[in-house]
């Protein structure tokens, strides 16, 4: 069969991987066209047609300023598809895109599969009638997402988080780290994304909480989308090693570790790694996201476990200060501890793994 799947965001490159993978298991004559990165590229064996690190824009204000660029893709997209007239489409998250192809996909007959839900549980709920409308198949990989879609009236499939599969084979294969700290200092790592907007907030504040622990070894994780030096020149003479395309070996020789608020702390938590999760965007997509943004906590731990497990330093509360004394509480002791005994509790609530093979059997048992 011939898949055509999009996926706007590293974390979708990811999962879109390891869903083609099993796609190609369990379907021998699979073909895929695709809007992705170089993972997805490794297991299709070509290039994609357009790549994550060109669509992602974070913020309201940010989308706006990139409009154009944004409406250009989309249009290019439905051409795309027809062009290709695949037995399915397949969305991977990044619903602001997403929806208007799959609005169009069902117009032209195509069958419409949504795999790891938009986020209308936190905000943008009024999506649902889109959904309905033009979404055939959805594919939840949070626990909480299936009774909220039963509450509005509309059948899912939770299959589990992809990001245990990713863990798990990484595991099974005893890949050896390539990662090798520059110090015999217990490593602490950085991460402050792979959107350019959000690494220029973030980073300047975690390196200058780095100066202040001279005793622990600062590793930033680059994302592989983003070229080193693009990190160098938002944070000059910065007592860190940077480390790219490298994370999850970073991660397992962690100790503690500062993330930017989205997929990877929630990655951080299943490496077992004490936390703190940090975010801040520009003073306008702040304020209209408070506005509008109906969650209680704005990572993925606390949501799933609907309850503080790590700590959350959003906006103004993000200071080199409050950072640095949530860092000590997370190093030793009791705090850390009770953390790392959340972390257990969130793995089991998480469904196991199994969820990119779930998925894939989904899809194809639907077409």
């Amino acid at each position: 069969m011939k898949y055509y799947v999009i996926a706007g965001e590293a974390s979708g490159d990811l999962h879109g991987s390891n869903l083609m993978k099993e796609l190609k298991l369990k379907d021998p004559e699979a073909q895929f066209r695709f809007w992705g990165g170089d993972l997805m590229a490794e297991v299709s064996g070509h290039s994609p047609v357009k790549h994550y690190k060109d669509l992602a824009f974070m913020g309201f204000l940010e989308v706006v300023q990139n409009l154009r660029t944004i409406m250009s893709n989309m249009s290019f997209c439905k051409k795309d598809v027809l062009e290709y007239a695949p037995d399915a489409i397949i969305f991977i998250d990044y619903p602001g895109f997403n929806l208007r192809i799959a609005e169009y996909a069902k117009t032209h007959g195509i069958k419409t599969i949504y795999y790891i839900s938009p986020q209308i549980w936190a905000w943008k709920k009024g999506r649902i009638k889109q959904i309905k409308a033009n979404v055939d198949k959805m594919l939840v990989i949070l626990p909480f997402e299936k009774p909220f879609y039963q509450e509005l009236d509309y059948s899912v499939d939770f299959v589990g988080h992809p990001l245990l599969d990713a863990i798990e084979q990484r595991q099974q294969a005893q890949i050896e780290s390539s990662f090798h700290p520059s110090s015999e200092k217990p490593v602490i790592a950085l991460l402050p994304g792979s959107r350019k907007q959000e690494i220029s907030s973030v980073l300047p504040t975690m390196v200058e909480v780095a100066r202040q622990f001279p005793e622990y070894q600062f590793c930033v994780a680059c994302a592989p989308s983003q070229e080193v030096s693009t990190y160098e020149q938002m944070a000059p003479n910065a007592p860190v090693q940077w480390v790219k395309g490298k994370t999850y070996d970073l991660l397992e020789k962690s100790h503690a570790a500062i993330v930017t608020s989205g997929t990877a702390t929630l990655e951080t938590a299943l490496f077992k790694v004490p936390e703190i999760v940090v975010y801040k965007g520009s003073s306008v997509s702040y304020l209209i996201a408070k506005q509008l943004v109906k969650i209680k906590y704005i990572s993925l731990v606390n949501l799933i476990m609907d309850k503080p497990v790590v700590t959350e330093l959003i906006q103004g509360d993000y200071t080199v200060d409050k950072t640095a004394g949530e860092l000590r509480k997370i190093l030793v002791g009791e705090h850390r501890k009770s953390m790392m005994t959340e972390y257990e509790e969130l793995n089991h609530k998480l469904g196991g793994a199994g969820a990119s093979a779930r998925a894939a059997q989904e899809i194809i048992d639907f077409i």
